[in-house]
């Protein structure tokens, strides 16, 4: 029997990206073996048990030959389960057990059990995107996953629950498309309601400022005073992802392992780590760079709660993708980049002991060390910091100062004027973009001046605060930011005494 070569596409997931690989299966005489190259890791090499345990289970026949499978190029690392089916057809191509031309210019993904059944594996809205991307009619994946794929318009998708159904699946015509993503229905936003607080107005207006213009916030107060419980309500009050949003955070989900259905995300992500975390765990990291917290809250919310107990080194690490959008995480000679545009909302304590004010409890060297863990350029890009006191007797016994619902049309109508200049909020604008944008009164210029020649705000800090002044006059409907909403903006920058006085 002569030497035979069948090749299969499939993808392996950088980072994010979708990188094609060709799977080529050669079937010659000599001792039966079954070897893979083409610089696999671990998962992949333990592929040869896994195809060849599922081809003999499925009714298919392993062919008694040296059977080889190159994976190209071989300078790309390849690692996931998601190369299983893609060898098994590789090798039942080869051995003339499924017909060529079905698998011709359709991609394969996805992993298989013993028994032969195809399992969904990570990264499904990735491949697909990439089998369009690189102009293949369609894409050969889990049955359960078609919905996910099906996001992506113009390719034929095409599920199988087992190697067994591979023929009869190739053979059936391809499954109607869903309509597309921006076309489907959105459901309400959900989670917890701003009717449950009661009291702490002040907290409630800094969090409709953060929301409406996508700016970081930053709550210090005692314990049991309403932090964790206002910040959990933020997703509450922001407006529902755009299409183009919500196809990137189901996709960053879907690389991450986080989908649990096959629709698209229309809700914003909310992520709240603990503060053991690493930071590799927080801005991404690992052997084959995976996405961290920072960037599964991509276009949502980032929330650490006891701020000064993260280690110092993970937070230094988030300031690069706080003021970029994004992170490079380097391996060798390949970067991964990964996208961080989040909202970072942070709550903690003003002492060790938590008290605070006259009733604290705690020495000098103490409050020093406190105030060390959180650093000057850290707390720089931070736009809005509140102060949280206790609420009185009359207001837990009171009426909620408002709703989520009446702040979200709030919120989305800022969204809206921002939107008209082109930007998804104000945190994005940048430069010349910000000074057009900002539209400040003869007043208001020199109100910032003032105290920027004071030397309390940094350069930095006066572009941030020029931000935070623009989103207050979108709330309030104002084209233009006058000195009003300037001293609102200042008002919040780190509650500095001397930068009150200079702006008062």
């Amino acid at each position: 029997m002569a030497d035979v070569l069948a090749r299969v596409t499939t993808f392996t997931i950088d980072g994010l990206d979708p990188c094609p690989v060709i799977v080529e299966a050669d079937l010659r005489a000599g001792l039966p073996a079954f070897t893979i190259v083409g610089l696999a890791d671990r998962s992949v090499t333990e592929a040869r048990e896994r195809v060849r345990a599922a081809i003999q289970n499925s009714g298919f026949e392993f062919p008694m030959r040296r059977v080889t499978v190159n994976l190209a190029p071989a300078h790309l690392r390849k690692g996931g389960p998601g190369f299983d089916l893609a060898i098994a057809c590789a090798i039942l191509l080869a051995s003339g057990q499924l017909p060529a031309p079905q698998l011709d210019d359709v991609a394969v993904f996805g992993e298989l059990s013993l028994t032969g059944e195809v399992r969904p594996c990570r990264g499904v809205l990735a491949a697909a995107q990439g089998a369009a991307g690189t102009g293949l009619r369609g894409l050969l994946i889990a049955a359960d996953r078609v919905g996910e794929a099906q996001l992506v318009p113009g390719l034929e998708v095409r599920g199988t629950t087992s190697l067994q159904a591979l023929r009869r699946v190739l053979a059936a015509p391809p499954e109607e498309q869903r309509p597309a993503a921006a076309e489907r229905a959105a459901p309400p936003p959900g989670g917890p309601d701003l009717a449950d607080v009661r009291g702490q107005a002040a907290p409630i207006a800094a969090l409709t400022v953060a929301a409406a213009g996508g700016h970081n916030l930053l709550f210090i107060g005692p314990p049991g005073t309403g932090k964790t419980m206002l910040a959990r309500r933020l997703p509450s009050i922001l407006p529902l992802l755009s299409p183009a949003e919500a196809l990137e955070v189901t996709r960053i989900q879907s690389v991450a392992g986080l989908r649990v259905e096959d629709g698209i995300a229309h809700l914003r992500p909310f992520r709240a780590p603990h503060h053991t975390i690493s930071a590799a765990g927080l801005i991404g990291g690992g052997p084959l760079p995976s996405p961290g917290e920072a960037t599964l809250a991509h276009a949502g919310v980032l929330f650490l709660d006891e701020l000064s107990e993260f280690d110092r080194r993970s937070l230094e690490a988030l300031r690069q993708p706080l003021e970029d959008g994004h992170v490079s995480i380097v391996r060798q000679n390949r970067v991964a980049r990964f996208p961080t545009r989040f909202a970072l909302v942070a709550a903690t304590n003003p002492c060790p002991c938590g008290r605070g004010g006259r009733a604290c409890r705690c020495g000098e060297a103490d409050l020093q060390r406190y105030a060390r863990r959180l650093s000057g350029p850290l707390l720089d890009r931070i736009d809005l910091v509140v102060n949280i006191e206790r609420p009185t007797t009359e207001d837990l016994a009171g009426e909620p100062v408002t709703t989520s619902k009446v702040v979200r049309a709030q919120v989305r109508a800022a969204r809206e004027h921002q939107a008209a200049r082109g930007v998804r909020c104000n945190a994005e604008l940048r430069g010349a973009r910000l000074r057009a944008a900002a539209s400040v009164t003869t007043e208001a210029r020199e109100l910032l001046d003032r105290v920027y020649d004071h030397g309390d705000l940094t350069a930095r800090g006066r572009d941030r605060a020029l931000r935070v002044a623009r989103t207050v006059a979108d709330l309030d409907g104002a084209g233009r930011v006058d000195a009003s909403h300037l001293r609102v903006a200042l008002a919040y920058r780190r509650q500095d005494e001397a930068l009150a006085q200079v702006a008062a």
